[in-house]
Protein backbone atom coordinates (compact mmCIF):
# COMPACT_ATOMS: atom_id res chain seq x y z
CA UNK A 1 0.00 0.00 0.00
CA UNK A 2 1.25 3.48 -0.86
CA UNK A 3 2.30 5.74 2.01
CA UNK A 4 -0.39 8.33 1.27
CA UNK A 5 -3.03 5.58 1.27
CA UNK A 6 -1.86 4.41 4.70
CA UNK A 7 -2.07 7.95 6.06
CA UNK A 8 -5.52 8.44 4.54
CA UNK A 9 -6.78 5.23 6.17
CA UNK A 10 -5.35 6.31 9.51
CA UNK A 11 -7.00 9.75 9.25
CA UNK A 12 -10.36 8.09 8.51
CA UNK A 13 -9.88 5.88 11.59
CA UNK A 14 -8.95 8.96 13.64
CA UNK A 15 -12.15 10.79 12.64
CA UNK A 16 -14.20 7.71 13.57
CA UNK A 17 -12.48 7.25 16.93
CA UNK A 18 -12.39 10.94 17.91
CA UNK A 19 -15.72 12.19 16.57
CA UNK A 20 -17.77 9.06 15.88
CA UNK A 21 -18.21 9.90 12.20
CA UNK A 22 -17.64 7.90 9.04
CA UNK A 23 -15.92 9.75 6.18
CA UNK A 24 -15.12 8.70 2.63
CA UNK A 25 -11.68 8.72 1.04
CA UNK A 26 -12.79 11.57 -1.21
CA UNK A 27 -13.31 13.81 1.85
CA UNK A 28 -9.66 13.44 2.90
CA UNK A 29 -7.54 16.08 1.19
CA UNK A 30 -3.98 14.80 1.48
CA UNK A 31 -1.17 16.24 -0.61
CA UNK A 32 2.60 16.39 -0.76
CA UNK A 33 3.91 19.09 1.59
CA UNK A 34 5.14 22.20 -0.21
CA UNK A 35 8.88 22.74 -0.44
CA UNK A 36 10.55 24.72 2.35
CA UNK A 37 7.85 23.62 4.82
CA UNK A 38 8.62 20.88 7.31
CA UNK A 39 6.77 17.67 6.58
CA UNK A 40 6.22 15.04 3.91
CA UNK A 41 2.43 14.98 3.53
CA UNK A 42 -0.14 17.66 4.40
CA UNK A 43 -3.76 17.11 5.43
CA UNK A 44 -6.18 19.97 4.74
CA UNK A 45 -8.32 19.97 7.88
CA UNK A 46 -11.03 22.51 6.92
CA UNK A 47 -13.43 19.94 5.30
CA UNK A 48 -13.52 18.05 8.65
CA UNK A 49 -14.44 21.00 10.90
CA UNK A 50 -18.21 20.41 10.60
CA UNK A 51 -17.61 16.93 11.99
CA UNK A 52 -15.22 17.90 14.80
CA UNK A 53 -17.05 21.13 15.76
CA UNK A 54 -13.67 22.46 16.92
CA UNK A 55 -11.13 24.99 15.71
CA UNK A 56 -8.83 24.11 12.80
CA UNK A 57 -5.78 24.00 15.10
CA UNK A 58 -7.42 21.77 17.70
CA UNK A 59 -8.87 19.41 15.07
CA UNK A 60 -5.49 19.11 13.35
CA UNK A 61 -3.69 18.43 16.65
CA UNK A 62 -6.15 15.73 17.72
CA UNK A 63 -6.11 13.92 14.37
CA UNK A 64 -2.32 14.28 14.13
CA UNK A 65 -1.67 12.82 17.58
CA UNK A 66 -3.97 9.88 16.87
CA UNK A 67 -2.23 9.11 13.55
CA UNK A 68 1.23 9.48 15.12
CA UNK A 69 0.26 7.04 17.86
CA UNK A 70 -1.27 4.45 15.53
CA UNK A 71 0.90 4.66 12.39
CA UNK A 72 4.55 3.68 12.84
CA UNK A 73 5.54 5.42 9.60
CA UNK A 74 4.74 8.85 11.09
CA UNK A 75 7.55 10.14 13.32
CA UNK A 76 6.28 13.68 13.96
CA UNK A 77 3.50 16.15 13.19
CA UNK A 78 3.27 19.92 12.76
CA UNK A 79 0.10 22.00 12.86
CA UNK A 80 -0.02 25.21 10.84
CA UNK A 81 -3.49 26.71 11.24
CA UNK A 82 -5.83 24.43 9.25
CA UNK A 83 -3.05 22.28 7.86
CA UNK A 84 -1.61 19.16 9.46
CA UNK A 85 1.86 18.14 8.28
CA UNK A 86 3.05 14.56 8.75
CA UNK A 87 6.80 13.82 8.99
CA UNK A 88 7.75 10.27 8.05
CA UNK A 89 10.66 8.41 9.60
CA UNK A 90 13.84 8.33 7.49
CA UNK A 91 13.95 4.53 7.31
CA UNK A 92 10.47 4.58 5.81
CA UNK A 93 11.85 6.45 2.82
CA UNK A 94 14.77 4.02 2.52
CA UNK A 95 12.27 1.15 2.34
CA UNK A 96 10.30 3.16 -0.22
CA UNK A 97 13.45 3.44 -2.36
CA UNK A 98 13.97 -0.34 -2.13
CA UNK A 99 10.37 -0.88 -3.27
CA UNK A 100 10.86 1.49 -6.22
CA UNK A 101 14.10 -0.26 -7.12
CA UNK A 102 12.43 -3.70 -7.03
CA UNK A 103 9.50 -2.67 -9.26
CA UNK A 104 10.56 -3.36 -12.83
CA UNK A 105 8.14 -0.92 -14.50
CA UNK A 106 7.76 1.52 -11.63
CA UNK A 107 4.75 3.77 -12.16
CA UNK A 108 3.47 1.97 -15.26
CA UNK A 109 0.25 -0.09 -15.32
CA UNK A 110 -0.18 -2.93 -17.79
CA UNK A 111 -3.37 -3.19 -19.84
CA UNK A 112 -5.72 -6.09 -19.21
CA UNK A 113 -8.63 -7.64 -21.11
CA UNK A 114 -10.92 -5.21 -19.27
CA UNK A 115 -8.90 -2.10 -20.14
CA UNK A 116 -10.77 0.56 -22.11
CA UNK A 117 -9.81 1.02 -25.77
CA UNK A 118 -8.78 4.60 -26.44
CA UNK A 119 -8.22 5.83 -29.98
CA UNK A 120 -6.10 8.94 -30.50
CA UNK A 121 -6.14 10.85 -33.80
CA UNK A 122 -3.25 13.16 -34.54
CA UNK A 123 -1.22 14.60 -37.42
CA UNK A 124 -4.05 15.00 -40.03
CA UNK A 125 -1.85 16.41 -42.82
CA UNK A 126 -2.91 17.68 -46.25
CA UNK A 127 -1.25 16.12 -49.25
CA UNK A 128 -0.60 19.50 -50.87
CA UNK A 129 2.32 20.49 -48.63
CA UNK A 130 5.02 19.09 -46.35
CA UNK A 131 4.68 18.93 -42.57
CA UNK A 132 5.52 22.18 -40.79
CA UNK A 133 6.13 23.45 -37.26
CA UNK A 134 2.41 23.37 -36.40
CA UNK A 135 2.29 19.70 -37.43
CA UNK A 136 5.29 19.03 -35.20
CA UNK A 137 3.41 20.23 -32.12
CA UNK A 138 0.37 18.20 -33.12
CA UNK A 139 2.37 15.00 -33.72
CA UNK A 140 4.45 15.32 -30.57
CA UNK A 141 1.39 15.97 -28.39
CA UNK A 142 -0.57 13.09 -29.91
CA UNK A 143 2.26 10.57 -29.73
CA UNK A 144 3.21 11.52 -26.16
CA UNK A 145 -0.42 11.35 -25.07
CA UNK A 146 -0.69 7.84 -26.57
CA UNK A 147 2.26 6.67 -24.45
CA UNK A 148 0.93 8.34 -21.31
CA UNK A 149 -2.53 6.78 -21.64
CA UNK A 150 -1.00 3.39 -22.39
CA UNK A 151 1.22 3.71 -19.31
CA UNK A 152 -1.83 4.08 -17.03
CA UNK A 153 -3.40 0.85 -18.29
CA UNK A 154 -5.39 1.73 -21.42
CA UNK A 155 -5.37 -0.10 -24.72
CA UNK A 156 -4.38 2.59 -27.20
CA UNK A 157 -4.75 2.82 -30.99
CA UNK A 158 -2.85 5.64 -32.71
CA UNK A 159 -4.56 6.85 -35.86
CA UNK A 160 -4.13 9.45 -38.58
CA UNK A 161 -6.59 10.91 -41.09
CA UNK A 162 -4.95 12.18 -44.28
CA UNK A 163 -6.69 15.03 -46.11
CA UNK A 164 -6.02 13.76 -49.62
CA UNK A 165 -8.92 15.27 -51.58
CA UNK A 166 -10.43 18.67 -52.31
CA UNK A 167 -9.66 21.89 -54.13
CA UNK A 168 -6.35 22.49 -52.31
CA UNK A 169 -5.02 19.15 -53.58
CA UNK A 170 -6.09 20.02 -57.12
CA UNK A 171 -4.21 23.33 -56.91
CA UNK A 172 -0.89 21.51 -56.46
CA UNK A 173 -1.80 19.01 -59.19
CA UNK A 174 -2.73 21.71 -61.68
CA UNK A 175 0.38 23.81 -60.99
CA UNK A 176 2.64 20.77 -61.48
CA UNK A 177 0.81 19.85 -64.67
CA UNK A 178 1.17 23.38 -66.10
CA UNK A 179 4.62 24.36 -64.82
CA UNK A 180 6.37 21.18 -63.68
CA UNK A 181 7.81 19.98 -67.01
CA UNK A 182 7.59 16.38 -65.76
CA UNK A 183 9.75 17.01 -62.66
CA UNK A 184 9.88 14.16 -60.12
CA UNK A 185 11.47 13.80 -56.67
CA UNK A 186 14.15 11.64 -58.28
CA UNK A 187 14.93 14.08 -61.10
CA UNK A 188 15.22 17.00 -58.67
CA UNK A 189 16.78 15.12 -55.75
CA UNK A 190 13.98 16.52 -53.57
CA UNK A 191 11.58 15.00 -51.05
CA UNK A 192 8.22 14.40 -52.68
CA UNK A 193 6.19 16.36 -50.13
CA UNK A 194 8.50 19.36 -50.65
CA UNK A 195 8.11 19.15 -54.42
CA UNK A 196 4.31 19.07 -54.22
CA UNK A 197 4.32 21.88 -51.64
CA UNK A 198 6.40 24.05 -53.99
CA UNK A 199 3.69 23.74 -56.64
CA UNK A 200 0.99 24.67 -54.12
CA UNK A 201 2.92 27.89 -53.52
CA UNK A 202 3.41 28.28 -57.30
CA UNK A 203 -0.37 28.03 -57.85
CA UNK A 204 -1.01 30.81 -55.34
CA UNK A 205 1.62 33.05 -56.92
CA UNK A 206 0.22 32.62 -60.46
CA UNK A 207 -3.38 32.87 -59.19
CA UNK A 208 -2.67 36.21 -57.52
CA UNK A 209 -1.02 37.49 -60.70
CA UNK A 210 -4.17 36.59 -62.68
CA UNK A 211 -6.40 38.33 -60.12
CA UNK A 212 -4.26 41.45 -60.33
CA UNK A 213 -4.45 41.40 -64.14
CA UNK A 214 -8.25 40.98 -64.16
CA UNK A 215 -8.68 43.80 -61.64
CA UNK A 216 -6.49 46.05 -63.80
CA UNK A 217 -9.02 45.40 -66.58
CA UNK A 218 -11.84 46.74 -64.41
CA UNK A 219 -13.13 43.59 -62.69
CA UNK A 220 -13.94 43.66 -58.98
CA UNK A 221 -11.64 41.72 -56.65
CA UNK A 222 -14.40 39.25 -55.72
CA UNK A 223 -15.26 38.55 -59.37
CA UNK A 224 -11.57 38.28 -60.28
CA UNK A 225 -11.02 35.63 -57.59
CA UNK A 226 -13.93 33.57 -58.90
CA UNK A 227 -13.19 34.00 -62.63
CA UNK A 228 -9.40 33.68 -62.67
CA UNK A 229 -8.61 30.97 -65.26
CA UNK A 230 -6.42 28.99 -62.83
CA UNK A 231 -9.19 28.74 -60.23
CA UNK A 232 -11.75 27.74 -62.83
CA UNK A 233 -9.38 25.08 -64.11
CA UNK A 234 -8.71 23.79 -60.57
CA UNK A 235 -12.46 23.54 -59.92
CA UNK A 236 -12.89 21.65 -63.20
CA UNK A 237 -10.11 19.26 -62.15
CA UNK A 238 -11.91 18.64 -58.84
CA UNK A 239 -15.13 17.81 -60.67
CA UNK A 240 -13.22 15.38 -62.90
CA UNK A 241 -11.65 13.78 -59.82
CA UNK A 242 -15.05 13.30 -58.21
CA UNK A 243 -16.43 11.75 -61.42
CA UNK A 244 -13.46 9.35 -61.59
CA UNK A 245 -11.66 10.78 -64.63
CA UNK A 246 -8.83 8.30 -65.32
CA UNK A 247 -6.16 10.89 -66.20
CA UNK A 248 -6.86 13.07 -63.14
CA UNK A 249 -7.00 10.07 -60.83
CA UNK A 250 -3.67 8.79 -62.15
CA UNK A 251 -2.02 12.18 -61.55
CA UNK A 252 -3.58 12.35 -58.08
CA UNK A 253 -2.23 8.91 -57.15
CA UNK A 254 1.24 9.69 -58.50
CA UNK A 255 1.63 12.98 -56.67
CA UNK A 256 0.14 11.59 -53.44
CA UNK A 257 2.64 8.71 -53.54
CA UNK A 258 5.45 11.28 -53.60
CA UNK A 259 3.94 13.04 -50.60
CA UNK A 260 3.43 9.84 -48.57
CA UNK A 261 7.05 8.84 -49.05
CA UNK A 262 8.10 12.27 -47.80
CA UNK A 263 5.70 12.14 -44.84
CA UNK A 264 7.06 8.73 -43.78
CA UNK A 265 10.60 10.08 -43.75
CA UNK A 266 9.55 13.04 -41.56
CA UNK A 267 7.52 10.85 -39.19
CA UNK A 268 10.52 8.53 -38.77
CA UNK A 269 12.78 11.46 -37.89
CA UNK A 270 10.20 12.76 -35.41
CA UNK A 271 9.93 9.28 -33.90
CA UNK A 272 6.14 9.09 -34.22
CA UNK A 273 4.04 6.30 -35.68
CA UNK A 274 0.46 5.18 -36.29
CA UNK A 275 -1.41 1.92 -35.95
CA UNK A 276 -3.96 2.79 -38.62
CA UNK A 277 -4.14 5.48 -41.30
CA UNK A 278 -7.42 6.61 -42.86
CA UNK A 279 -7.85 8.72 -46.01
CA UNK A 280 -10.59 11.27 -46.63
CA UNK A 281 -10.92 10.03 -50.20
CA UNK A 282 -12.24 6.79 -48.68
CA UNK A 283 -14.21 8.19 -45.74
CA UNK A 284 -16.26 11.01 -47.27
CA UNK A 285 -18.56 8.60 -49.14
CA UNK A 286 -19.22 6.70 -45.89
CA UNK A 287 -20.08 10.03 -44.29
CA UNK A 288 -22.60 10.83 -47.01
CA UNK A 289 -24.27 7.45 -46.45
CA UNK A 290 -24.56 8.03 -42.69
CA UNK A 291 -26.02 11.51 -43.26
CA UNK A 292 -28.55 10.13 -45.75
CA UNK A 293 -29.48 7.41 -43.24
CA UNK A 294 -29.95 10.09 -40.58
CA UNK A 295 -32.11 12.11 -42.97
CA UNK A 296 -34.31 9.07 -43.65
CA UNK A 297 -34.72 8.55 -39.87
CA UNK A 298 -35.72 12.17 -39.32
CA UNK A 299 -32.54 13.05 -37.48
CA UNK A 300 -31.69 15.76 -40.04
CA UNK A 301 -33.70 17.97 -42.40
CA UNK A 302 -33.44 19.13 -46.02
CA UNK A 303 -33.75 22.73 -47.21
CA UNK A 304 -35.32 23.90 -50.48
CA UNK A 305 -31.98 23.92 -52.29
CA UNK A 306 -31.50 20.22 -51.48
CA UNK A 307 -28.86 20.77 -48.80
CA UNK A 308 -29.02 18.60 -45.65
CA UNK A 309 -28.72 20.14 -42.19
CA UNK A 310 -28.71 19.18 -38.51
CA UNK A 311 -30.73 21.37 -36.16
CA UNK A 312 -28.79 21.63 -32.89
CA UNK A 313 -30.42 24.84 -31.63
CA UNK A 314 -32.19 23.04 -28.79
CA UNK A 315 -28.75 21.92 -27.56
CA UNK A 316 -27.30 25.42 -27.47
CA UNK A 317 -25.64 25.20 -30.88
CA UNK A 318 -26.59 26.30 -34.42
CA UNK A 319 -27.91 24.60 -37.51
CA UNK A 320 -25.06 22.69 -39.19
CA UNK A 321 -24.63 22.00 -42.91
CA UNK A 322 -23.89 18.31 -43.63
CA UNK A 323 -24.39 18.02 -47.40
CA UNK A 324 -24.44 20.84 -49.94
CA UNK A 325 -27.31 21.26 -52.38
CA UNK A 326 -25.25 19.58 -55.13
CA UNK A 327 -24.70 16.55 -52.88
CA UNK A 328 -21.04 17.24 -52.11
CA UNK A 329 -19.74 16.74 -48.58
CA UNK A 330 -18.22 19.11 -46.04
CA UNK A 331 -15.58 18.44 -43.37
CA UNK A 332 -18.24 17.40 -40.86
CA UNK A 333 -19.54 14.75 -43.26
CA UNK A 334 -16.03 13.37 -43.69
CA UNK A 335 -15.49 13.21 -39.92
CA UNK A 336 -18.73 11.27 -39.52
CA UNK A 337 -17.62 8.82 -42.22
CA UNK A 338 -14.20 8.41 -40.63
CA UNK A 339 -15.82 7.76 -37.25
CA UNK A 340 -18.04 5.10 -38.79
CA UNK A 341 -15.09 3.28 -40.38
CA UNK A 342 -13.10 3.47 -37.16
CA UNK A 343 -15.92 1.98 -35.15
CA UNK A 344 -16.21 -0.81 -37.72
CA UNK A 345 -12.49 -1.55 -37.22
CA UNK A 346 -12.28 -1.07 -33.45
CA UNK A 347 -14.78 -1.16 -30.60
CA UNK A 348 -13.78 2.26 -29.27
CA UNK A 349 -14.53 3.23 -25.66
CA UNK A 350 -13.07 6.72 -25.97
CA UNK A 351 -12.04 8.84 -28.95
CA UNK A 352 -9.51 11.66 -28.62
CA UNK A 353 -8.97 14.16 -31.43
CA UNK A 354 -5.70 16.12 -31.26
CA UNK A 355 -6.65 19.23 -33.22
CA UNK A 356 -5.90 22.96 -32.78
CA UNK A 357 -8.17 25.20 -30.75
CA UNK A 358 -9.56 26.94 -33.84
CA UNK A 359 -11.72 23.81 -34.27
CA UNK A 360 -13.33 23.89 -30.80
CA UNK A 361 -16.86 24.49 -32.14
CA UNK A 362 -16.46 21.83 -34.85
CA UNK A 363 -15.89 19.14 -32.24
CA UNK A 364 -18.76 20.29 -30.04
CA UNK A 365 -21.00 19.73 -33.06
CA UNK A 366 -19.34 16.45 -34.07
CA UNK A 367 -19.89 15.05 -30.57
CA UNK A 368 -23.63 15.78 -30.76
CA UNK A 369 -23.96 14.37 -34.27
CA UNK A 370 -22.09 11.14 -33.59
CA UNK A 371 -24.16 10.46 -30.49
CA UNK A 372 -27.35 11.23 -32.43
CA UNK A 373 -26.23 8.74 -35.10
CA UNK A 374 -25.79 5.97 -32.52
CA UNK A 375 -22.10 6.15 -31.63
CA UNK A 376 -22.20 5.90 -27.83
CA UNK A 377 -18.65 7.16 -27.44
CA UNK A 378 -19.50 10.27 -29.45
CA UNK A 379 -21.15 11.84 -26.41
CA UNK A 380 -17.88 11.77 -24.49
CA UNK A 381 -15.37 12.29 -27.29
CA UNK A 382 -12.39 14.37 -26.26
CA UNK A 383 -11.14 17.27 -28.34
CA UNK A 384 -7.54 17.67 -27.18
CA UNK A 385 -7.53 21.35 -28.07
CA UNK A 386 -4.08 22.89 -28.25
CA UNK A 387 -2.77 26.37 -29.00
CA UNK A 388 -0.85 27.57 -32.01
CA UNK A 389 2.92 27.53 -32.24
CA UNK A 390 4.90 30.38 -33.79
CA UNK A 391 8.50 31.44 -34.21
CA UNK A 392 9.89 34.66 -32.72
CA UNK A 393 9.40 36.17 -36.21
CA UNK A 394 5.64 35.60 -36.10
CA UNK A 395 2.91 33.56 -37.79
CA UNK A 396 3.30 31.20 -40.74
CA UNK A 397 1.32 31.03 -44.00
CA UNK A 398 1.33 27.92 -46.19
CA UNK A 399 0.07 29.53 -49.40
CA UNK A 400 2.79 32.17 -49.30
CA UNK A 401 5.52 29.65 -48.60
CA UNK A 402 6.42 31.23 -45.25
CA UNK A 403 5.86 28.15 -43.12
CA UNK A 404 8.67 26.67 -41.05
CA UNK A 405 9.23 23.33 -42.72
CA UNK A 406 9.54 20.41 -40.27
CA UNK A 407 12.49 18.84 -42.09
CA UNK A 408 14.37 22.14 -42.35
CA UNK A 409 13.84 22.79 -38.65
CA UNK A 410 15.12 19.33 -37.69
CA UNK A 411 18.15 19.80 -39.95
CA UNK A 412 18.92 23.11 -38.25
CA UNK A 413 18.51 21.61 -34.78
CA UNK A 414 20.87 18.73 -35.59
CA UNK A 415 23.49 21.08 -37.06
CA UNK A 416 23.34 23.31 -33.99
CA UNK A 417 23.61 20.32 -31.65
CA UNK A 418 26.61 18.95 -33.53
CA UNK A 419 28.41 22.32 -33.48
CA UNK A 420 27.76 22.76 -29.75
CA UNK A 421 29.15 19.27 -29.05
CA UNK A 422 32.29 20.10 -31.05
CA UNK A 423 32.72 23.37 -29.18
CA UNK A 424 32.52 21.47 -25.90
CA UNK A 425 35.32 19.19 -27.10
CA UNK A 426 33.18 16.04 -27.19
CA UNK A 427 34.76 14.91 -30.48
CA UNK A 428 37.96 14.22 -28.50
CA UNK A 429 36.34 11.26 -26.73
CA UNK A 430 34.11 9.81 -29.47
CA UNK A 431 34.04 9.10 -33.20
CA UNK A 432 32.36 11.53 -35.57
CA UNK A 433 29.62 8.98 -36.34
CA UNK A 434 28.89 8.51 -32.63
CA UNK A 435 28.96 12.27 -32.11
CA UNK A 436 26.45 12.77 -34.93
CA UNK A 437 24.11 10.13 -33.51
CA UNK A 438 24.27 11.66 -30.04
CA UNK A 439 23.76 15.12 -31.58
CA UNK A 440 20.64 13.81 -33.33
CA UNK A 441 19.22 12.50 -30.04
CA UNK A 442 20.02 15.76 -28.27
CA UNK A 443 18.56 17.88 -31.09
CA UNK A 444 15.31 15.91 -31.13
CA UNK A 445 15.20 15.92 -27.34
CA UNK A 446 15.58 19.71 -27.39
CA UNK A 447 12.82 20.15 -29.97
CA UNK A 448 10.37 17.77 -28.31
CA UNK A 449 10.91 18.93 -24.76
CA UNK A 450 10.65 22.64 -25.61
CA UNK A 451 7.27 22.04 -27.25
CA UNK A 452 5.90 19.52 -24.74
CA UNK A 453 6.85 21.41 -21.56
CA UNK A 454 4.26 24.10 -22.41
CA UNK A 455 0.65 23.64 -21.31
CA UNK A 456 -0.88 22.34 -24.58
CA UNK A 457 -3.85 24.69 -24.28
CA UNK A 458 -1.62 27.74 -24.56
CA UNK A 459 -0.16 29.37 -27.67
CA UNK A 460 3.61 29.19 -27.69
CA UNK A 461 6.67 30.62 -29.40
CA UNK A 462 9.34 28.10 -30.36
CA UNK A 463 12.92 29.40 -30.13
CA UNK A 464 15.38 26.88 -31.65
CA UNK A 465 18.48 28.44 -30.04
CA UNK A 466 16.93 28.62 -26.59
CA UNK A 467 15.67 25.03 -26.78
CA UNK A 468 19.10 23.46 -27.25
CA UNK A 469 20.78 25.09 -24.24
CA UNK A 470 22.47 22.52 -21.97
CA UNK A 471 21.42 24.55 -18.91
CA UNK A 472 17.99 25.53 -17.68
CA UNK A 473 14.60 24.01 -18.41
CA UNK A 474 15.56 22.17 -21.60
CA UNK A 475 15.65 18.65 -23.00
CA UNK A 476 19.47 18.55 -23.25
CA UNK A 477 19.81 19.43 -19.55
CA UNK A 478 17.62 16.47 -18.60
CA UNK A 479 19.35 14.14 -21.07
CA UNK A 480 22.74 15.23 -19.72
CA UNK A 481 21.60 14.45 -16.16
CA UNK A 482 20.68 10.93 -17.25
CA UNK A 483 24.01 10.47 -19.08
CA UNK A 484 25.90 11.79 -16.03
CA UNK A 485 24.29 9.15 -13.81
CA UNK A 486 25.08 6.41 -16.31
CA UNK A 487 28.73 7.51 -16.23
CA UNK A 488 28.74 7.29 -12.43
CA UNK A 489 27.22 3.80 -12.53
CA UNK A 490 29.76 2.60 -15.11
CA UNK A 491 32.56 3.80 -12.84
CA UNK A 492 30.94 2.00 -9.89
CA UNK A 493 30.92 -1.25 -11.87
CA UNK A 494 34.57 -0.69 -12.80
CA UNK A 495 35.32 -0.39 -9.07
CA UNK A 496 33.44 -3.69 -8.39
CA UNK A 497 30.71 -1.97 -6.37
CA UNK A 498 27.56 -4.10 -6.25
CA UNK A 499 24.72 -1.59 -6.56
CA UNK A 500 22.17 -4.43 -6.16
CA UNK A 501 23.08 -5.00 -2.50
CA UNK A 502 20.48 -4.24 0.18
CA UNK A 503 20.66 -0.77 1.71
CA UNK A 504 21.61 -0.77 5.40
CA UNK A 505 19.00 0.18 8.02
CA UNK A 506 19.20 3.26 10.23
CA UNK A 507 21.16 5.40 7.79
CA UNK A 508 21.38 9.06 8.69
CA UNK A 509 20.14 10.80 5.56
CA UNK A 510 20.13 14.46 4.58
CA UNK A 511 16.95 16.33 3.70
CA UNK A 512 18.11 16.52 0.06
CA UNK A 513 18.35 12.71 -0.08
CA UNK A 514 14.93 12.29 1.50
CA UNK A 515 13.47 14.87 -0.89
CA UNK A 516 14.82 12.94 -3.88
CA UNK A 517 13.20 9.69 -2.74
CA UNK A 518 9.93 11.51 -2.11
CA UNK A 519 10.12 13.04 -5.58
CA UNK A 520 10.67 9.59 -7.10
CA UNK A 521 7.74 8.16 -5.16
CA UNK A 522 5.34 10.69 -6.71
CA UNK A 523 6.03 9.55 -10.27
CA UNK A 524 2.97 7.22 -10.49
CA UNK A 525 0.69 10.01 -9.24
CA UNK A 526 2.24 12.50 -11.69
CA UNK A 527 1.73 10.04 -14.53
CA UNK A 528 -1.92 9.58 -13.56
CA UNK A 529 -2.38 13.36 -13.38
CA UNK A 530 -0.90 13.77 -16.87
CA UNK A 531 -3.35 11.13 -18.17
CA UNK A 532 -6.34 12.68 -16.40
CA UNK A 533 -5.52 16.16 -17.71
CA UNK A 534 -4.35 14.99 -21.16
CA UNK A 535 -1.19 17.00 -20.60
CA UNK A 536 2.36 15.84 -21.43
CA UNK A 537 3.56 19.11 -19.86
CA UNK A 538 2.87 17.58 -16.43
CA UNK A 539 5.47 14.87 -17.15
CA UNK A 540 7.90 17.36 -18.73
CA UNK A 541 7.89 19.70 -15.75
CA UNK A 542 8.12 16.83 -13.28
CA UNK A 543 11.21 15.33 -14.94
CA UNK A 544 12.91 18.73 -15.13
CA UNK A 545 12.34 19.25 -11.38
CA UNK A 546 13.71 15.76 -10.70
CA UNK A 547 16.82 16.39 -12.82
CA UNK A 548 17.38 19.78 -11.20
CA UNK A 549 17.01 18.30 -7.72
CA UNK A 550 19.46 15.49 -8.55
CA UNK A 551 22.07 17.93 -9.84
CA UNK A 552 21.87 19.92 -6.61
CA UNK A 553 22.34 16.67 -4.68
CA UNK A 554 25.25 15.64 -6.94
CA UNK A 555 26.91 19.01 -6.35
CA UNK A 556 26.63 18.76 -2.54
CA UNK A 557 27.39 15.09 -1.83
CA UNK A 558 30.09 12.57 -2.71
CA UNK A 559 29.19 9.26 -4.25
CA UNK A 560 32.10 7.17 -5.48
CA UNK A 561 34.43 8.95 -3.06
CA UNK A 562 32.12 8.52 -0.07
CA UNK A 563 34.08 6.57 2.59
CA UNK A 564 31.01 5.16 4.34
CA UNK A 565 30.23 2.10 2.19
CA UNK A 566 26.59 1.91 3.30
CA UNK A 567 26.01 5.55 2.46
CA UNK A 568 27.86 5.17 -0.87
CA UNK A 569 25.65 2.20 -1.81
CA UNK A 570 22.52 4.13 -0.87
CA UNK A 571 23.51 7.13 -3.00
CA UNK A 572 24.38 4.97 -5.99
CA UNK A 573 21.08 3.12 -5.76
CA UNK A 574 19.24 6.41 -5.37
CA UNK A 575 21.04 7.76 -8.45
CA UNK A 576 20.22 4.63 -10.46
CA UNK A 577 16.53 5.03 -9.74
CA UNK A 578 16.56 8.73 -10.54
CA UNK A 579 18.05 7.79 -13.92
CA UNK A 580 15.43 5.08 -14.41
CA UNK A 581 12.55 7.48 -13.73
CA UNK A 582 14.15 10.15 -15.94
CA UNK A 583 14.41 7.63 -18.77
CA UNK A 584 10.79 6.50 -18.32
CA UNK A 585 9.55 10.09 -18.20
CA UNK A 586 11.50 10.96 -21.35
CA UNK A 587 10.07 7.84 -23.02
CA UNK A 588 6.57 9.16 -22.29
CA UNK A 589 7.56 12.36 -24.09
CA UNK A 590 8.99 10.42 -27.03
CA UNK A 591 12.54 11.51 -26.16
CA UNK A 592 15.59 9.25 -26.27
CA UNK A 593 17.97 9.13 -23.28
CA UNK A 594 21.62 8.99 -24.48
CA UNK A 595 23.90 6.79 -22.40
CA UNK A 596 26.69 9.32 -22.79
CA UNK A 597 26.98 12.91 -23.93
Amino acid sequence: MKLEDKITESVIAAVKALYGADVENAQIQLQKTKKDIQGDFTLVVFPLLKISCKSPEQTAAEIGNYVKEHLVEVSDIFVIKGFLNFVLAGDIWVRELEKIDAEQNFGFISATEKSPLVMIEYSSPNTNKPLHLGHIRNNLLGFSLSRILQAVGNEVVKTNIVNDRGIHICKSMLAWKRYGNGATPESLGQKGDHLVGDYYVKFDKEYKAQIKELMAGGMSEEDAKQKAPLMLEAQDMLRKWESGDAEVIALWKKMNSWVYAGFDETYNRLGVSFDKIYYESQTYLEGKKKVEEGLAKGLFFKKEDGSVWADLTNEGLDEKLLLRGDGTSVYMTQDIGTAKLRYDDYKIDKMIYVVGNEQNYHFQVLSKLLYRLGFEWGKDLVHFSYGMVELPEGKMKSREGTVVDADDLMDEMERNSFEISKELGRQDTTTEAELKETSRKVAMGALKYFILKVDPRKNMTFNPKESIDFNGNTGPFIQYTYARIQSILRKAIAQNIDVNSKIADNLSLSQKELDLIQNLSTFPAVLQQAANEYSPSVIANYVFDLAKEFNQFYHDFSMLREENEDLRLFRLKLSRNVARVIKNALYLLGIEAPEQM
